[in-house]
């Protein structure tokens, strides 16, 4: 079976715990878009670890972690974070690339930090780490596929030629910058081709036999729904696909074989970037929040930034999980509201004075203000409970609201950051 986790807001919503987690009961975990631009935060028996590139599920023996054709793969990051999990003690995991994924130049994160410097205040927030540029070159049709760098030498030095002549161009007039030699992207290719080429395989072949075989297959999203370059809060969005559907494409496998969707919403809402943000909340309330949450503290695990705070968002949560066609919904970081007297939930935006449930494109977002209920908090640590009806009955009543306002049935509520501090819940709605 082919099952997808994904995120329902802006990403940071704790889909690592809950790939690590399923991890346990899958053969094959896959990573299908993004790139080292957002991380993925997990503890387990090993400790503490912030992945990038690497599927959430590579502390198994037994899985296969898989880097597929849709992802943007930075080679040295992902062989830095490989060789660090291994120097704690990690096994060292299976791992797959796909011959069609294309790689993350140092141009690319060379032009991502010079355009961000040129946007100055009007930056669209960037991790800086080569994102943008990587997929504008991809689909532009200029970017380097994993497979060229077993061509002929002639053909790869003709096509470096072409791409940086483009490229000085820009670099020079634009940027004021030096400009790139073609040598020099030359070795840059070979230092690439030596570290991947032990892993390189053709996935949507490896993934089609695996599907035949009936074995669990895990693919593992980056980032969420209103980061989703087509559905999201344009123009400050990532570049891929944040959706389950684009699992399909990202890894190479027939849509119908996706059978189960995780949509992973936190208990409250976090961001990083820029970008509307309707639930936000500010100063001492947001700054108590921040401290309380997370796994240590809300803050980025790509880049240490503290993460922009509000309450949960029904309205955004609601499409979040319809966009990803949710069959379930994994409610995460529950007990970090054990100190409210009250909890808010957003159930609505009022804009130009008119009020609605439904998620607006973005130019109406930015005009939007919440809708705000409150909610009875239940004043206690809830870290340790393993049944659902031993929380306490604000608790309960807190996940049943929430439940009912965004209508996807919640089967997973984590109360704790580690790999086992999770409660399954028998589908309601």
């Amino acid at each position: 079976m082919v099952r997808a986790v994904v995120g329902a807001n802006w990403g940071d919503e704790g889909k690592g715990k809950i790939t690590d987690m399923l991890g346990q009961e899958s053969d094959i975990i896959v990573r299908f878009q993004g790139g080292a631009n957002a991380g993925h935060t997990i503890i387990n028996n090993y400790g503490k670890f912030a992945l990038h590139t690497l599927p959430s599920g590579v502390f198994y023996n037994h899985t296969t972690s898989i880097i597929g054709n849709g992802v943007a793969l930075n080679i040295p990051v992902l062989f830095h974070e490989l060789q660090g999990i291994v120097d704690r003690g990690v096994p060292e995991p299976k791992l797959l690339v796909s011959d069609r994924a294309q790689m993350v130049m140092s141009y690319h994160i060379l032009f991502d930090k010079l355009e961000e410097e040129r946007l100055a205040g009007k930056s669209f927030g960037s991790t800086k780490s080569g994102i943008a540029p990587f997929y504008s070159d991809k689909y532009a049709k200029v970017g380097f596929q994993v497979s060229e760098l077993f061509q002929d030498e002639a053909e790869l030095r003709e096509k470096i030629e072409r791409v940086i002549l483009q490229k000085n161009v820009i670099l020079e007039h634009l940027y004021h910058a030096p400009a790139l030699k073609a040598e020099d992207i030359y070795k840059e290719l070979m230092e690439y081709k030596k570290m991947v080429e032990p892993y390189v395989c053709d996935v949507s072949a490896y993934l089609w036999n695996a599907v035949r075989e009936g074995k669990n297959i895990l693919l593992e999203g980056q980032l969420g729904t209103l980061k989703d370059p087509d559905h999201g809060i344009y123009p400050m969005v990532t570049s891929s696909s944040t959706l389950a559907a684009y699992g399909a494409i990202g890894a190479g496998i027939p849509p119908y074989e996706i059978k189960q969707v995780i949509a992973v919403c936190k208990a409250y809402s976090s961001a990083v970037g820029a970008g509307a943000f309707v639930s936000e909340i500010f100063g001492e309330e947001a700054d108590e929040l921040r401290r309380r949450g997370g796994d240590g503290g809300e803050y980025g695990a790509t880049t240490g930034r503290p993460r922009r705070m509000g309450w949960f968002d029904c309205v955004a949560s609601r499409y979040g999980c319809r966009l990803q066609g949710a069959t379930d919904v994994a409610f995460t970081v529950l007990d970090v509201l054990g100190y409210l007297d009250e909890i808010p939930v957003c159930v609505g935006y009022e804009i130009d004075g008119e009020v609605t449930s439904e998620f607006p494109a973005t130019y109406l977002l930015e005009k939007a203000k919440p809708v705000l209920k409150a909610l009875p908090g239940w004043k206690c640590d809830i870290r340790g409970i393993k049944n659902y009806e031993d929380l306490p009955e604000n608790c309960r009543n807190y996940v049943e609201f929430v439940e009912e306002q965004i209508g996807f049935p919640i089967t997973m509520v984590s109360n704790g950051p580690g790999r086992n501090d999770i409660i399954f819940r028998k589908r309601v709605l």
